[in-house]
């Protein structure tokens, strides 16, 4: 039988500290320091009953769940809990705004575009036959692009995320397409597209300001955000976005948010096979790339990346910029 090393033996590694003090791994460090805790009240205190010494594990609990943490990045359990698990409007430690100017954002001047087709046209306008947007619309979404901050780095229109000859052929707009409909602005029924009764009241009161909130949630947390590629690995990144948004509009730094997300998340490289061409870092690494800084960051509009990812033959490091409207949308109120 293998015996499991105690948290006072000597650490098998040889180094000759405590197991607790070296190789315990962070969550059992944090339990077993609890344990020395709790053990060291009952010792000063032999005459506790079990419901008096409930309420000081309780009280230890809490306060280890709201001490800053580094493999978090100095948040505490109990915001990266909020961050992973609360509800888009119960988030904490952070203020989402609507920013006042939304011409940067690519996903809400596209869906300016499917509002005022259908407005013009009594609320609705005819699909194509394959359920798509027709060409007028495509045409003009395609004619935004030289407007937008990524329009610097296009190089091959016929394979940009931003325009395209037809809606299959146009991510950015797809995508935009699908989220209003997740998002209940839009729905297609007897070949046409309709903007609900709903949505057209508030886009007659409120402008397209009214759909920037709906439609970031829908994209953060109802949208499947493997949808647009063919990864076969089941990560479900969107768990992580709010605490990878923090993460890299701190440094600007893909590498290293990809080291951060590791730490804090060692289970994610279990998912990735180990017989992979490559290594469980850099299939993260191209995960988070794709997924959360090119089809998502980018399409609104709030950061942009030099798609080079060689240079002489070289990995070069990916540095992406973060643009106004991220900071106009989103306050961190804990620090970096």
């Amino acid at each position: 039988m293998k015996h499991e090393t105690g948290r006072n033996e000597p650490c098998p590694c040889g180094s000759g500290k405590k197991y607790k003090r070296c190789c315990m791994n962070s969550l059992s460090k944090q339990h077993a320091s609890m344990l020395d805790d709790i053990e060291q009240v009952v010792a000063m205190n032999p005459n506790l009953s079990l419901e008096e010494l409930n309420i000081v594990a309780e009280q230890k609990m809490k306060a280890a769940n709201e001490r800053p943490h580094p493999d978090f990045c100095g948040l505490s359990p109990t915001q990266m809990s909020n961050w992973l698990y609360a509800p888009f409007s119960e988030l904490e430690g952070v203020l989402i705004h609507t920013p006042d100017d939304l011409k940067a954002c690519p996903v809400m001047r596209y869906l300016t575009l499917i509002l005022d087709e259908a407005m013009q046209n009594d609320g609705s306008f005819k699909a194509t036959t394959k359920g798509n947007l027709p060409t007028k619309v495509v045409k003009q979404a395609s004619e935004l692009l030289p407007e937008f901050a990524v329009a610097q780095f296009e190089r091959d229109i016929s394979i940009s995320e931003f325009a395209g000859s037809n809606e299959d052929k146009f991510n950015a707009l797809h995508y935009t397409r699908v989220l209003a409909e997740i998002a209940g602005i839009i729905y297609r029924r007897s070949g046409r597209y309709h903007v609900k009764k709903a949505a057209q009241k508030q886009y007659l009161t409120h402008g397209i300001q009214a759909f920037f909130i709906p439609m970031l949630e829908a994209a953060s947390s109802q949208y499947n955000w493997g949808y647009l590629d063919g990864w076969e690995h089941d990560i479900d990144l969107r768990t992580f976005w709010l605490f990878m948004l923090w993460r890299i509009q701190s440094h600007n730094s893909l590498e290293q948010l990809v080291k951060e997300v590791m730490t804090a998340f060692p289970d994610l490289q279990q998912a990735f096979s180990t017989d992979d061409y490559f290594s469980p870092e850099r299939n993260l690494n191209m995960l988070i790339e794709n997924r959360f800084i090119e089809r998502f960051l980018q399409f609104w509009g709030f950061i942009i990346i030099d798609p080079r990812c060689y240079l002489n033959g070289e990995l070069v490091a990916r540095v992406v910029q973060v643009q106004p409207l991220l900071k106009q949308t989103f306050q961190f109120t804990i620090n970096s």
